[in-house]
């Protein structure tokens, strides 16, 4: 018997971090791409050394210094199909070992940008985190740092989240408080048991 995959994503300010936790409380083993991007990056991460040779200026403490990575971006427009093309096949690797240390009952994917890369045929059941416009909106310029510009300038890269919504097997509606979240929490992974035992 394999692990049933859940991927679970969201646009920003939905509250996607804090209903992964949920899952990982309730017992789910959780892979986090953010996560697996850091480590990556850190020293000794498996990005670095290829990172070195594209952009030496990107590197810091033998580490990848993600501001100055992004600057380089900003700088020159041919970096970034080049970057992805060293760092994607890298979090592939850490999920696939992931999948393969967790192969049985329910595994979780943490993946921000699930549907922006096409990887929700990827998984067995699509959770997506949402809440209202306005609450998305107060929370993400209640950020420190965040501007009207910045959220627009995020929101136009992501996959809106009605038509997220509308290909979801559940949606967890963040905007009605953490008991009420972590209540549709259970239930999705009651009805997942329910469907994965019949």
């Amino acid at each position: 018997m394999t692990a049933h995959v859940i991927g679970l994503t969201g646009s920003i300010g939905m509250g996607k971090s804090t209903t992964a936790q949920m899952f990982a409380d309730a017992g789910v083993p959780v892979w986090d791409a953010d996560a697996a991007v850091h480590e990556l990056y850190a020293p000794g991460g498996a990005a670095v050394a290829p990172l070195a040779d594209l952009i030496p200026e990107a590197i810091e403490n033998r580490a990848v210094n993600r501001d100055r990575l992004r600057t380089a971006i900003l700088a020159d427009d041919t970096l970034l199909p080049k970057i992805e093309a060293i760092v994607h096949p890298l979090v592939a690797a850490h999920r696939k070992a992931f999948l393969e240390r967790h192969s049985t009952g329910e595994v979780l994917l943490d993946i921000p940008l699930l549907f922006e890369i096409g990887q929700q045929r990827g998984v067995d059941t699509l959770v997506v985190v949402s809440a209202p416009a306005d609450v998305q909106r107060q929370r993400v310029l209640a950020r420190p740092g965040m501007t009207e510009e910045s959220f627009a300038a995020i929101l136009s890269r992501q996959v809106p989240d009605a038509e997220k919504r509308a290909a979801a097997d559940f949606v967890v509606d963040t905007s009605r408080g953490l008991d009420n979240a972590r209540e549709q929490v259970h239930a999705v992974l009651a009805s997942i048991r329910e469907r994965h035992d019949a």
